[in-house]
């Protein structure tokens, strides 16, 4: 893939090998939000792509999500709610258990994140195998939400998580392709 995105973005996207595991190739969006300029063309094509589109509320998942759907949230004058990791929200919340490509764990979202028929975009930093986004997905759905659309900075094609969505019948945004 070539273009603008890829030439801002891609370059500063390092390959972690072997991380958390060995045979992973970690996939890190750090050095995009050490960058100014970076960080900012990211956050700015999310609000450019969303911007009159009616958000009710951006849903970040733990962690880097929160560090992209936050600030796409503030610049649509919208909601955020985080969707974390299991044990950290306090409150009521709704339990989802998922498969990653390197283990299992589960995320939780507040059972007060939004109204029912509120419109709700997840963002995410990278799509891999899906699961993450899967377990996102469900709790949106199960509290109600109409989900707009998935963000994310990039998507792994090997790991198949886009297509996965979309064989959900989710639509997935994606700014760069690995």
């Amino acid at each position: 893939m070539t273009g603008y995105f890829h030439d801002a973005l891609e370059p500063a996207i390092r390959t972690v090998p072997d991380w958390p595991i060995e045979g992973v190739q970690f996939r890190d969006i750090t050095p995009v939000l050490q960058d100014p300029a970076r960080y900012r063309v990211l956050i700015d094509a999310f609000v450019h792509r969303y911007i009159g589109q009616n958000i009710d509320v951006v849903a970040g998942v733990d962690a880097r999500g929160f560090i992209l759907g936050a600030p796409v949230a503030y610049a649509l004058n919208t909601a955020f709610t985080p969707i974390r990791k299991a044990g950290k929200l306090p409150a009521e919340t709704l339990s989802q258990s998922y498969t990653l490509e390197y283990g299992e764990a589960a995320l939780e979202i507040n059972t007060d994140a939004f109204a029912p028929g509120a419109r709700v975009l997840l963002v995410d930093d990278l799509i891999a195998t899906g699961g993450t986004l899967a377990a996102a997905v469900t709790m949106i759905k199960a509290l109600d939400g109409d989900l707009v659309e998935i963000a994310a900075l990039a998507k792994i094609d090997a790991l198949g998580g886009a297509e996965r969505m979309r064989e959900m019948g989710l639509d997935v945004f994606t700014l760069l392709d690995f």
